[in-house]
């Protein structure tokens, strides 16, 4: 009874022509991934406290905080209050702050303002505590937000020669081609959503560029065995039989992560919620594209040489 899976998404000798809608897909793809550009220029992306600069406290009232109390009370002593949402708790929240105008690295006038907002909030709720304060200077969220570029680009930069020695440059160049397409709409999804692009977000979008890398190469490797196997076959008929072939471990997998990701994204709180609400826009992503974009590049650029090499 358990000799063969339980679930398959669809049967093994299933045969769905998935390059007659190449160019549909292609279209759509590069539509999305500008529309996704464009509004990283406008409306842009909701910088967290990383890349911003800024100042977060944590604080624990007695019993529910209330949070319209807080904000006015934080107003009327003149505290720009950036944000301040519960999390966790109910009795637990946080508040953001705009960095102090004498200096982002100031320590004093940090301290005192932390300080006026321990009494603020100990006076609008009494018995709330702060539990932690932190600062973070506009120089270093400068460095933060460049360093996190700079790894998202050498993540790149590697992933293009682990697939270039791993096969050929075709497969290197149409894989990196498929990731800055995930990557764009990813950029997009955060425009849109207003989630905070912070450092968190740097480490979903890393996880989300190995998670889809690792989804092409088993197609990839798929493609490379029936070259050699299939030595007279028409390049598209091979990755269309390449992609069937490994369509249900790719959908199996994907659900898979998916459903791992899911409860964090409803119940992991304002700290989790944000990576995990990311991580499933790019399993969704990762996962169309390796059926839809990766193959399709990699015929537009191997139409004459894979198939004659294989020859």
């Amino acid at each position: 009874m358990f000799s063969r899976p339980l679930l398959r998404f669809f049967r093994d000798d299933k045969k769905i022509p998935f390059m007659r809608g190449r160019y549909a897909g292609l279209i759509a793809s590069a539509a999305l991934s500008l529309l996704s550009i464009a509004l990283f220029f406008k409306p842009g992306l909701e910088l967290g406290l990383d890349f911003r600069g800024g100042i977060v406290v944590e604080a624990r009232t007695k019993g529910p905080a209330d949070v319209p109390v807080l904000r006015e009370a934080l107003n009327k002593k003149g505290i720009t209050a950036a944000g301040i949402i519960t999390f966790g708790a109910p009795d637990d929240v946080l508040i953001q702050l705009e960095t102090p105008k004498a200096g982002a690295d100031n320590n004093q006038e940090t301290q005192r303002l932390v300080d006026r907002v321990r009494q603020t909030v100990g006076a609008a709720q009494p018995g709330a505590q702060i539990l932690r304060a932190d600062a973070v200077g506009a120089s270093v969220s400068q460095e933060l937000f460049r360093n996190g570029i700079l790894a998202l680009l050498l993540s790149l930069g590697m992933i293009l020669i682990y697939i270039w020695v791993r096969f050929e440059w075709e497969f290197a160049i149409s894989a990196v081609l498929t990731l800055v397409l995930d990557l764009t709409k990813t950029i997009g999804f955060l425009a849109i959503t207003r989630i905070q692009f912070d450092l968190v977000m740097v480490a979903a979008i890393l996880t989300i560029l190995g998670y889809s890398t690792n989804d092409k190469v088993v197609v990839y490797d798929r493609v490379r065995e029936n070259l050699r196997k299939y030595r007279k076959m028409n390049l598209r008929e091979l990755l269309d039989l390449s992609i069937n072939e490994t369509l249900n471990r790719t959908l199996g997998t994907s659900s898979t992560v998916f459903l791992a990701a899911l409860p964090l994204a409803i119940f992991g709180g304002h700290s989790l919620s944000g990576f995990a609400t990311v991580m499933l826009f790019g399993i969704v992503i990762g996962t169309s594209s390796s059926i839809f974009i990766a193959c399709p590049i990699l015929l537009l650029l191997g139409a004459k040489r894979l198939r004659r090499d294989a020859s």
